[in-house]
């Protein structure tokens, strides 16, 4: 659990860093405040109901429970930073191995309020950018796009108003997905002409850094759209903050992220690493070069991934589970959010009554996936022999049992803000206290002595790691320990190395 704990103390550092403020929703909605605002995703809610047959649901993110927070608030915080950390559920196919599961932990940071342009919205992708830095992911890239750009795409190229959703939604899964199986859903599946399917390829192939915006302001055609003219200029805006942020680098201008969120109204974003595709899926790989030319293949030069999965037998029934090869799920986006500014006002509406002016409220966020990130930063931790756990001393006796004194000590340190334990026996034999500590690699042996004790003196063993075969051992030594006054104890501990850089959780030399 520390390495868990190590992650999510980190989330919430930055999180206050950036000024925000601590949000706790229910764990359970109303359904008809879920409804609707998921688009093709609906079909992963929980549903529930009460013993007096309220229908309800368990939440399926951070963001619809904050906006419902904020409408019932009146909608009137003129400006506001707020998080949550907390459990979601989703019916989804779980994939443990990949942190991919149907209860799961995620960490939100949204931003309320009207501001000028786009500055929240940098303000986002810079903290997302520093809290997977703190975590050492590994390399990583923010995935960026407007839904005003991919909407203005859609009408020029022809698609249906009442299609744009769905066909969204399918053009998001080109990260997993290559173009030939995206196109056959939408034109199979959803009813979409080939030609104008074909059409919207050439659009989502593009992927680059700020100059992406120069092409897309030479496409005459997408330039008269209104829609795709207002996300390119509020772009243009953005690329500059984010120069400001020095996170520029860090950034993939993506045409073909969606988002299937039917609630996203402007800036749209996610954060993948090299496991976030599934395994083998290079057509796909949203690692993109910063040029502009589009560094996705010809449709026709696309693979589809080798697919193993086990088909559903043709007697099953529909709610029967498809059988999921894990060697073939990547572990997926670890972070993702936009802009959402009418969702506010969705609630605020239906309070307010058919025809009666309501206020909205615009909002920008981000959801990290803390599980996810675990799936990630657990190996290395391991590898590296990272601590399971965060106790610092351990309080020892020798001879005489000295309890009491062991006691008094234990709880001295741990008023002090040292985390410290102690063997549960009147009169424990020295190795057994030993063994204790180290089993829970406990930096600091204090042995306590009698005779020592008389003098005002404790006896302090620094403890340390190392890797032997490919295994975590205790590195051996013939150093018997430090006599430190009981009296200085608290402070010599602090003023350790060790000690100072405990939140690394590292104690291997």
């Amino acid at each position: 659990m520390f390495c868990r704990e190590h992650i999510e103390r980190i989330v919430k550092d930055c999180f206050t860093t950036y000024g925000g403020s601590q949000l706790d929703t229910p764990v359970f909605e109303r359904k008809e405040i879920l409804a609707g605002k998921y688009g093709e995703d609906a079909k992963l809610i929980f549903d529930l109901m009460d013993q007096g047959g309220e229908q309800l649901a368990l939440r399926y993110d951070h963001t619809v429970p904050l906006a419902r927070y904020l409408a019932m608030s009146g909608a009137i915080t003129a400006q506001a930073k707020l998080w949550q950390v907390g459990k979601v559920y989703r019916r989804d196919n779980p994939v443990m191995s990949k942190g991919r599961m149907r209860e799961f932990s995620q960490a939100d940071f949204d931003i309320a309020g009207t501001w000028d342009t786009m500055i929240p919205d940098a303000e986002i992708i810079s903290l997302v950018c520093t809290i997977l830095s703190r975590l050492d992911v590994g390399e990583f890239t923010i995935k960026m796009n407007h839904r005003k750009i991919l909407d203005g795409i859609f009408e020029v190229c022809g698609v249906p108003a009442d299609k744009i959703r769905t066909i969204s939604s399918a053009v998001d899964k080109l990260d997993k997905m290559a173009w030939a199986d995206v196109k056959k859903e939408m034109t199979d599946e959803k009813g979409l002409d080939p030609f104008v399917a074909d059409k919207i390829g050439e659009y989502v192939k593009y992927k680059g850094g700020p100059e992406l915006l120069e092409t897309l302001k030479a496409d005459a055609v997408l330039m008269a759209n209104a829609n795709a003219k207002v996300g390119v200029n509020e772009m243009s805006i953005l690329f500059t903050y984010l120069a400001a942020y020095n996170v520029v680098e860090k950034i993939s201008f993506d045409l073909s992220l969606a988002r299937g969120l039917d609630y996203y109204t402007g800036i749209i974003y996610e954060a993948i690493v090299e496991a976030s595709a599934p395994p083998g899926f290079t057509s796909a790989n949203a690692f993109a070069s910063s040029s502009a030319t589009p560094s996705v293949p010809s449709p026709s030069a696309v693979q589809a991934p080798p697919k193993k999965k086990a088909a559903k037998k043709a007697t099953a029934s529909p709610d029967e589970e498809e059988e999921i090869d894990e060697s073939q799920v990547g572990v997926g986006s670890i972070a993702a959010g936009g802009r959402y500014d009418n969702l506010v006002g969705m609630f605020t509406a239906a309070a307010a009554g058919e025809g009666k002016k309501a206020s909205s409220l615009p909002c920008v966020g981000i959801s990290i996936g803390l599980d996810r990130i675990f799936a990630l930063v657990w190996p290395k931790w391991v590898e590296r022999g990272m601590r399971s756990k965060e106790t610092m001393a351990y309080v020892m006796a020798a001879g005489d049992g000295l309890l009491a004194e062991r006691v008094a000590l234990v709880h001295e340190l741990r008023e002090a803000g040292i985390k410290t334990d102690f063997l549960f026996k009147a009169k424990p034999k020295l190795p057994a206290q030993f063994a204790a500590g180290e089993k829970d690699e406990v930096p600091f042996a204090i042995i306590l002595g009698g005779d020592e004790l008389k003098e005002g003196l404790v006896t302090v063993k620094e403890q340390r790691w190392e890797f032997v075969d490919g295994k975590k051992a205790k590195v051996e030594s013939n150093d018997k320990g430090t006599k430190v006054k009981r009296a200085e104890l608290i402070q010599w501990i602090k003023d350790k190395p060790t000690f100072k850089d405990w939140s690394s959780g590292k104690l291997i030399v």
